[in-house]
């Protein structure tokens, strides 16, 4: 199948035809069709899978006819968890809409404000937002959603665990009632399920496969570690690694990022971090320079890395478990990206057995265990207790069945003026698109 069967405009073909693709993937597939039929969607997907390409290319298709209504503020809204993934999902639309001749912007933390209230003042075809920054500007009175068509919604799993549930229905609420609305998420369940019933008029659903079926490309394993220079050990032992070409390191904190990637420059590692207390153009610099090849390891938290998507990266490391097991999926999607593979590898010490068991529920399998000759675990740990922790809760159900240890980076933002940094939470080489 090619993308000349998904009736789409000769100008989004030819730009797809230079960003070198000729096969849509899956979720492009079952998705486009549904999306050009003006049908609402909610759709289950992970990173790598083409999903921005597959709300992108359908809307701009829209847009390529002109609104009937006058006015200003955009005619298509997409809100995402983080301003990172704005940034993305913003390439991938000035890659794809190369040939058309459409206004676009974003609206995120950690940037000027007076920039971004005369690009709303405007008229605007497409416009990315973090709901926080978003509704910062709204309570100001500088959006008019009286032209929008379609509000999307990517990775709304995401978006609900960083406490933007109430933003998100704010923004909803006050959106045209016939819009059409798409939903993209890791996962179709629990609140994700409770939002979409609330905004969405009888979706289509589209799901690709469950947890446990996804990432077929990408090889897993763990090992059990004593104590952090246990786990110092093992990793150097990866680093040396002719295999290696380049990896991304997930730690806990921020802080433990920047140690770790100073510790590894003074071993002559080409390693930087990456987290939320660094700038804007600092994570962007320090992207670019990976993509570039000039990086090998980076040290990144959860929320930094977030759509990260770089087609060098070989490994995967959880250096520290996630504090939420769907974050887990998102870490090793790092890798094995567009047809790739990868190797995930995850450290895991006595205090992360609740975190494992939490990881090996959601995916539906153990991880397998791997022991090096001369790097073997010495202490024995004790069998989990009883009880289910939820998302990777400390109490509950242990054993050693996958992930790795500790890591979160606070789940609030980078540190943001706004809502962006302080989120509400009612429950207490070039753009790739595929």
């Amino acid at each position: 199948m090619s993308f000349n069967t998904l009736k789409l405009d000769p100008t989004l073909l030819r730009a797809i035809e230079a960003s070198g693709f000729t096969t849509p993937t899956e979720i492009q597939r079952q998705a486009i069709p549904v999306i050009l039929s003006d049908r609402d969607l909610m759709a289950s997907a992970q990173t790598g899978t083409g999903k921005t390409a597959a709300f992108v290319l359908p809307t701009l298709q829209r847009l390529l006819t002109p609104s009937s209504k006058r006015g200003r503020g955009p005619r298509v809204l997409v809100l995402t968890p983080t301003r990172e993934l704005a940034m993305q999902v913003n390439d991938n639309i000035r890659q794809l809409g190369r040939f058309c001749r459409l206004t676009t912007g974003t609206v995120v933390g950690g940037m000027a404000y007076p920039p971004q209230i005369r690009m709303l003042k405007k008229p605007l075809d497409l416009l990315v937002a973090t709901p926080g920054r978003l509704m910062d500007h709204m309570e100001q009175g500088f959006v008019d959603f009286s032209r929008l068509e379609v509000l999307i919604l990517d990775e709304a799993d995401r978006m609900l665990d960083m406490g933007f549930v109430d933003a998100v229905e704010a923004i909803a609420s006050v959106t045209p009632a016939d819009r059409q609305t798409l939903l993209f998420s890791a996962t179709l369940e629990g609140r994700v399920l409770d939002i979409a019933r609330d905004l969405l008029k009888n979706p289509a659903r589209v799901q690709l496969a469950a947890n446990h079926e996804r990432h077929e490309s990408i090889q897993q394993c763990m090992h059990q570690v004593d104590d952090a220079a246990h786990k110092q050990r093992l990793l150097s032992h990866y680093l040396d690694s002719d295999t290696l070409a380049q990896a991304v390191i997930f730690t806990a904190t921020k802080r433990g990022a920047d140690r770790l990637a100073k510790s590894l420059a003074a071993k002559g590692h080409a390693s930087a971090a990456l987290h939320g207390d660094m700038g804007q153009g600092a994570r962007k610099r320090t992207v670019d320079r990976m993509r570039r090849g000039e990086v090998r390891l980076l040290v990144a938290t959860d929320v930094a890395a977030r759509g990260l998507d770089i087609r060098g990266i070989s490994h995967v490391f959880n250096y520290d478990l996630p504090m939420v097991a769907e974050d887990y999926i998102h870490r090793i999607g790092r890798t094995g990206r567009s047809g790739a593979t990868g190797t995930a590898i995850t450290l895991v010490g006595p205090e992360d057995r609740a975190k494992l068991a939490g990881i090996e529920r959601l995916t539906g399998s153990k991880l397998e265990r791997e022991v090096i000759p001369g790097l073997e675990p010495t202490k024995t740990l004790s069998a989990p207790g009883r009880g289910a922790p939820r998302r990777g809760a400390p109490k509950g159900r242990g054993g050693f069945g996958a992930a790795k240890p500790r890591s979160s980076n606070g789940r609030g933002g980078f540190g943001e003026r706004g809502r962006d940094a302080t989120p509400r939470n009612r429950s207490g080489g070039r753009p790739s698109f595929r």
